[in-house]
């Protein structure tokens, strides 16, 4: 795609700190840093999101994340955890529409990365969980 950046970075166009590459991925610093050794795990072929992937591409790039995340990890002995963390669509936070994910070294509990979860659980009886048990096993079928 012409005018995705990250696109650009993969075909050299943009310089990029990388940190791995192969035939499949590339991985390089976010330039944010939301803390020190955030890295962005990028599928060279262009897919918008995780809903584009097929299982192949998915198995491709998912084996790669923990050789990446545990070589981030032993870079700095002060990383005690990561977050690993993939946003599709822009209502949840996507901002570049090629699929990426992002592996977020944790240094403490004050390093400035944040993630809530809104505990919604008194909102749902036994059956609004099988409502929504049963729809997601519907499409799971539908698909195979």
């Amino acid at each position: 795609m012409t005018d995705c950046i990250f696109c650009k970075i993969i075909n050299g166009d943009i310089p990029s700190y990388t940190v791995y590459e192969d035939d499949v991925v590339k991985a390089f610093l976010d330039i944010s840093q939301s803390t020190p050794g955030h890295t962005l795990v990028v599928p060279k072929k262009h897919v918008k999101d995780m809903f584009e992937y097929d299982e192949d591409l998915a198995a491709a790039v998912f084996s790669r994340i923990p050789k990446i995340a545990r070589a981030i990890k032993k870079s700095n002995p002060a990383i005690k955890g990561m977050n690993i963390v993939n946003n599709n669509g822009e209502v949840a936070y996507q901002s570049v529409f090629h699929s990426h994910i992002h592996l977020i070294p944790r240094y403490t509990t004050e390093d400035g990365f944040k993630m809530i979860f809104t505990d919604n659980g008194d909102k749902y009886d036994e059956a609004k969980y099988k409502e929504i048990q049963e729809a997601i096993i519907k499409q799971l079928e539908d698909e195979q």
